[in-house]
């Protein structure tokens, strides 16, 4: 009977410490899963590559609401692409515009980034030109990323969503 018992205890402790190494094992692969990410998001960043991809509006004076088509911000070293929705008080319309939305090619823009408060990015863009733009992403480390899209033109209007390499768009 005490051998029956001192087996079960050593089984069992020796359980308890493979599940130990096991846990330890998956969160040092988390971590380092976390951290290519990390790197891959900075040089994407930094090479002025990369794709906002929007999933909510936030307008002004409404409440939020998710999207259900594809808008993207596409940011490319000597290019800016936009198509974002809009919804909010317009002040002047440009003259024989049909389409709405925020919807622009730019190819003069400044591009500034700056690190994050709690890590990640803050990259301010500003259009030059006709109807210039002034944008603003916070990139978070993880790849989640707000946008905040203001103009001389109308009210400012705020989005939510990730980011993306070219190639996963």
């Amino acid at each position: 009977m005490k051998n029956i018992l001192y087996s079960i205890r050593v089984s069992f402790i020796i359980s308890f410490f493979l599940f130990l190494a096991t846990v330890s094992f998956a969160q040092q692969t988390k971590q380092e899963k976390k951290a290519a990410k990390a790197d891959q998001l900075k040089e994407m960043v930094e090479s002025k590559n990369y794709v906002f991809v929007a999933q909510s509006v936030m307008p002004m004076g409404g409440r939020s609401r998710q999207l259900t088509s594809l808008y993207t911000l596409d940011v490319k070293p000597d290019t800016v692409i936009c198509d974002l929705p809009y919804m909010g008080r317009v002040y002047s319309a440009p003259m024989g515009s049909s389409e709405g939305g925020i919807k622009f090619t730019a190819t003069d823009f400044d591009y500034t980034m700056a690190p994050g408060k709690k890590g990640g990015w803050t990259i301010s863009i500003k259009t030059k030109g006709q109807g210039s733009e002034e944008l603003t992403l916070s990139i978070s480390e993880s790849g989640y990323a707000s946008l905040r899209v203001s103009s001389s033109n109308r009210q400012a209007i705020s989005f939510n969503g990730i980011i993306e390499s070219h190639s996963s768009k």
